[in-house]
C-alpha cells in the first residue's frame, strides 16, 4: 500500500512539474506569436536562413528517441527484461546526443554567418529578423538544455536498472523519466514548424 501511494505521489508530482514546463514554453510560444503577427515578412525572411533538412533530421531523431524510450519502459514493466531496457535507454541517450550534435552544427553555421544576438550582421537587419533570431536562440537553447537534462535522467535510470533498483515492480522513476523525455519531444514538434516551416 505504501509503495502504491509513493508511486501515485511521484506521478502526480511529475505531472505538476511537466505542467510548469509547459507554462514556461507556452509563454515563449505566445511571445513568438505576438512578434510574428507584428513582423510576418521579417520572420519569413529570417526562417529562410535555417536549414529545413537539419530541422527535419532532428525531428526524425527525436521521434525515434521517443520510440526507444517507450520500448525501454515496456521492456521493464511488461517483459521484465532489464538488459533490453538498458539497451533501449542507451539508444535513447545516443539519439539525444545525435540531436545535440546536429543542433551544434546548425548553431555554428549561424555564428559563422553573424546571425546571433548582438552580432553586427544581425543588427543591420530589420527589427523583425533580430527578434526572430533572438527567439530562435532562446527557445532552441532552452530546449537543448532540456534535452541534456533528459539525457542525464535517462542515464541515472540506466544505472538504476543495472543495479536492480528499478525493476518491474518499481518502475515509477523510469516511467517519469520517460514522460519528461516525451515532453522534450513534444516541445520540439512545436518548435520545428514555428521556426523552420513558417511561410
Amino acid at each position: 500500500m505504501e509503495d502504491r501511494e509513493k508511486t501515485v505521489g511521484s506521478r502526480i508530482g511529475m505531472w505538476l512539474f511537466l505542467l510548469s514546463e509547459i507554462l514556461i514554453f507556452g509563454g515563449l510560444f505566445l511571445l513568438y506569436a505576438v512578434y510574428r503577427a507584428k513582423h510576418p515578412v521579417d520572420f519569413h525572411n529570417a526562417s529562410l536562413e535555417l536549414s529545413r533538412f537539419d530541422g527535419a533530421l532532428n525531428t526524425g531523431i527525436l521521434l525515434t528517441s521517443s520510440l526507444t524510450a517507450v520500448l525501454a519502459i515496456f521492456s521493464l514493466q511488461e517483459r521484465n527484461k532489464p538488459k533490453r531496457t538498458m539497451l533501449f535507454l542507451g539508444l535513447t541517450i545516443a539519439l539525444g546526443a545525435a540531436f545535440l550534435v546536429v543542433k551544434g552544427f546548425e548553431w555554428a553555421a549561424k555564428f559563422q554567418h553573424g546571425l546571433y544576438p548582438r552580432a553586427e550582421v544581425l543588427l543591420a537587419k530589420p527589427p523583425g529578423e533580430i527578434l526572430y533570431f533572438g527567439l530562435y536562440f532562446t527557445m532552441t537553447g532552452l530546449h537543448a538544455l532540456h534535452v541534456i537534462i533528459g539525457m542525464v535522467l535517462l542515464g541515472v535510470m540506466l544505472g538504476f536498472v543495472r543495479r536492480g533498483t528499478a525493476t518491474q515492480e518499481h518502475s515509477a522513476a523510469l516511467e517519469n523519466a520517460g514522460l519528461y523525455w516525451h515532453l522534450v519531444d513534444i516541445i520540439w514538434i512545436f518548435l520545428f514548424p514555428l521556426f523552420y516551416l513558417i511561410s
